[in-house]
Formats: structure tokens, sequence, C-alpha cells
């Protein structure tokens, strides 16, 4: 399971034309569920995103979780993140997850977001062709791997 963090002052997620997911300040979060991967990936890739302390303190040191700045999560499926570029010009995707089973694992994960944060979640839509508009702050992104349980990177 892969997920990109991106912390946000604004993110929006769009499907049809229909905003489907919108947050203020926080972390706009793209998933990628690959083969394998588990409920306990989802508990602790959420329990390591929850603690990032990753938002300036009054000192504008990066000191301050998520819950202590009230902030929000979107987060997006991205199967992409699972691409295989080794060999030729064309992405391979064999090691992401099976449509089901990746979806169940997302909203999971969205869930056991939502168990660790005080803000609110909101989500993409799975399977969607959706537009994600965001405000990068600082930038700052993160990307954050976790296979059998454990943070890899």
């Amino acid at each position: 399971m892969k997920a990109v963090i991106q912390r946000v002052s604004h993110a929006s997620v769009t499907v049809d034309g229909e905003i489907t997911g919108e947050i203020g300040c926080g972390f706009m979060i793209l998933l990628g569920v690959a083969q394998g991967d588990t409920e306990a990936d989802c508990e602790k890739l959420a329990d390591k995103i929850s603690k990032l302390r990753i938002f300036p303190d009054e000192n504008g040191k990066t000191n301050l979780s998520i819950n202590d700045v009230g902030g929000d999560m979107l987060i997006v499926s991205q199967f992409t993140l699972l691409a295989d570029c080794h060999h030729g010009n064309r992405p391979s995707f064999i090691y992401a997850g099976k449509p089901d089973e990746a979806n169940s694992l997302y909203l999971i994960f969205s869930e056991k977001c939502a168990e660790r944060i005080n803000g609110r979640v909101a989500n993409g839509v799975f399977g969607a062709s959706m537009k994600v508009e965001l405000t990068n702050e600082g930038p700052f992104t993160i990307l954050l791997e976790c296979k059998n349980g454990e943070i890899l990177v």
C-alpha cells in the first residue's frame, strides 16, 4: 500500500462536474492498494499519517500533527501509484490490487483515518475519472509505503 500525503490549504475532487469531496487545511492523500495488502496495512498507515508532525508551529517549525491544527483529510484512490515502469515506456499495473479488494481496503483505510483525527475525512469515487485540485502548502509532500503491517518508507 502506497500513500502520497500532501499538506494542503485546500483540496477537492470532482466527478462528472460534481464535487464529491472537499477540504480546507489538512492532508490530500492519494492511496494505491497493491495485491496482498491487508487491513493491518490500513491500520498501520492510518496511524502513521495521523501522527505525522508536518504542520508549522508558532515558530515555523514542522512540529504539529493534523489533530493539532484541526485539519481534515481528502483521500483519493489511485492505482497508478503501483505502476511498474522497469521495462519499456508503458507502465504495467500488474501489482495493483484487484478492484473489489482495493475498494474494500480503500474504504477501510478511510474509516481508520476517520477514527484517528478530530477533523473530517472526505473521499473521491473509487474507479471514477476524477479531477483533483489542491493547494500544496510548502510544498510539502511525503511518500509512505506499508507492507505486511510495517512502514517501509
